[in-house]
């Protein structure tokens, strides 16, 4: 296999090995936009060494301005017989091939060589570019020189060469700058070209210390578990290269405060390495889930979530539970907010005539006074005994068809009502009651897509990789149960095989915590099979969801819900549906 070096940060090249060439130009004016360069000025050296000078005038199309001309000592004169800048700009080019750029205000320099460089029809090498400013902003103190300017740093590190707005003069006496820059973070413990890219004085020098946590990481994709000195997870994350991403948290591109303070702690890093980046992914779920890991803030608690229930007893009611029995109910959700699931609720309410009550009613109901919701014609009265089991079970099966099946009804008889409220100007609560559909419509869209996936005993899956090859998956009931990759020209059916004989064994999901715990799990898994390029090899059973389902509201009512008042969803166009054809769709070799 042929590796290819994409950054020096894959390798951290030792600062004593990188070729820098430090440029200076000098300029008729302070913008490429309209203006050109008049001189080059650059210094190749490594380890300390001088490689190389290159130093030529330019003759631009356009006068100098004598106000540069008094700055610089450049005159129209001395630029009259140089070459332009198509002979110069090729040159240089070639002088500075496979270097990293250094300069004093970088920025300026590399925005007239880019500038450049379009002009003659050069293609940018996208040099690695050190700026000695930034540098000294973080080292030199205003104690030691009155100011960042070329200038003084050059009497600051006692540059041989005295800086004169000339351009080889100025990258000379850079050098002596870089020189005495880089022997300062020495000390801190910046060794690398990645290291001295990226620091900062707001990364402590106890956490650049511990950048060699990071050194034994591989680099390939998968999860990384910081752990503290007793071993407990702190921090788990994913990464398509290990070893990558964890240098990061060593330097100044880490920039949030607490995971400053979970590497401070941090006392090693574990490595899992994934077959693939869904592995990672739900790999990287589970850990949280299990561990619930300080510093991380998604997925600690989901059995925190709640769901909305359609209770199973002979007068049913709506019910926000955090348990998902395998109790024949009908259930929405999950919620991350009981207060959305509250929203739900009563959007539900409003177009269905549930009892609101709590206690659990008798065949013949119970009797007693009312509550004002008969008088008011929301409820039909099974609590006095008012409405029969069989009238009510219409009005549940009202709502059982919304959590499960279509919601077409109710959500266009929650558009007559927002009509109605919007005709009376009542535009407070039409928005209120806009809020309560959408989470409505998002919680049982929610269920319906998870539901079948959930119900399916066994899915294979497969998508092309881009190197060749195929990434296989199989599924068990919403769960991840196995995952490979097949080779570049290789016949992916026997890996199909193989895979299959060794997932996972994933039981039915039960009653019980699991149900919410293993739902973002399952929304993963959903959001990789319906990603492009996936094809089903296989499947166990059916695997639909409703066309007329609350997805199809849902896609109707969110792109407009800030205008509601536009939304049409008496006939929305339908959802594509994902019922899929149990059986085989062939994988070529790849």
């Amino acid at each position: 296999m042929q590796m290819v070096q994409e950054t020096f940060e894959d390798l951290g090249v030792a600062l004593a090995d990188v070729t820098f060439v430090v440029v200076d130009l000098e300029t008729t004016g302070g913008s490429p936009a309209g203006s050109q360069i008049t001189e080059f000025g650059a210094v190749k050296v490594r380890g300390g060494a001088v490689l190389g000078e290159f130093q030529t005038l330019v003759r631009p199309s356009t006068p100098i301005p004598p106000f540069i001309t008094v700055l610089t000592g450049i005159t129209n004169a001395m630029v009259a017989q140089a070459p332009g800048i198509r002979t110069v700009m090729p040159q240089f080019l070639e002088f500075a091939a496979g270097s990293v750029l250094v300069a004093h205000n970088a920025g300026f320099d590399v925005s007239f060589l880019r500038a450049a460089a379009a002009e003659t029809g050069q293609p940018w090498p996208g040099f690695a570019v050190i700026d000695t400013v930034r540098l000294a902003r973080q080292l030199v103190h205003r104690d030691e020189a009155p100011n960042h300017k070329l200038s003084s740093l050059a009497q600051l590190f006692g540059a041989t060469t005295t800086p004169d707005h000339r351009a080889l003069h100025d990258a000379r006496a850079t050098v002596d700058v870089l020189h005495g820059l880089i022997e300062r973070v020495g000390n801190l413990g910046v060794h690398t070209l990645e290291e001295l890219q990226s620091y900062s004085s707001r990364v402590s020098t106890a956490q650049r210390r511990k950048r060699f946590l990071a050194d034994a990481m591989p680099s390939a994709p998968g999860v990384y578990v910081f752990r503290d000195r007793a071993g407990e997870p702190l921090y788990v994350g994913t990464a398509t290269d290990l070893r990558r991403r964890t240098r990061t948290y060593f330097t100044a591109s880490e920039t949030r405060r607490r995971m400053t303070e979970m590497v401070g702690i941090a006392e090693s890093i574990t490595p899992i390495v994934c077959a693939t980046p869904l592995e990672a992914s739900v790999r990287e779920l589970r850990l949280i889930a299990a561990h619930k890991p300080r510093y991380n803030r998604r997925s600690r608690s989901p059995e925190k979530a709640v769901w909305v229930k359609l209770t199973d007893e002979p007068f049913p009611r709506l019910s926000i539970v955090r348990v998902v029995k395998d109790d024949g109910a009908a259930y929405a959700g999950p919620f991350t907010a009981r207060r959305t699931a509250e929203a739900a609720v009563t959007a539900l309410h409003e177009v269905v005539p549930l009892r609101q009550c709590t206690p659990r009613l008798s065949l013949r109901g119970t009797r007693g006074s009312a509550c004002v919701l008969l008088e008011m014609q929301r409820c039909g009265g099974p609590c006095v005994g008012a409405q029969t089991v069989e009238d009510y079970s219409h009005v549940a099966e009202q709502a059982a068809e919304v959590l499960s099946g279509s919601c077409r009804t109710v959500v266009a008889a929650l558009r007559a009502r927002l009509d109605t409220l919007a005709g009376q100007e009542r535009f407070e609560e039409a928005a209120t009651l806009r809020d309560r559909m959408l989470a409505l419509v998002r919680a049982a869209a929610r269920a319906q897509r998870l539901r079948p996936l959930r119900e399916t005993p066994e899915l294979v899956a497969a998508r092309r990789r881009d190197g060749g090859g195929w990434e296989l998956v199989v599924v068990r009931h919403g769960r991840l149960a196995g995952t490979t990759l097949s080779p570049p020209g290789a016949d992916p059916l026997p890996y199909v095989a193989a895979l299959q004989e060794t997932a996972e064994v994933v039981q039915p999901p039960g009653a019980g915590p699991e149900a919410v715990v293993l739902t973002e799990e399952t929304e993963l898994v959903l959001r990789w099979l319906e990603s492009p390029g996936v094809r089903l090899v296989h499947l166990t059973g059916t695997w639909t969801c409703p066309v007329d389902g609350a997805g199809a509201a849902r896609a109707v009512l969110e792109p407009q819900a800030s205008h509601w008042s536009e939304v049409d969803v008496r006939d929305p166009s339908p959802a594509t549906p994902l019922e899929r054809p149990v059986g085989a769709l062939p994988l070529g070799a790849a």
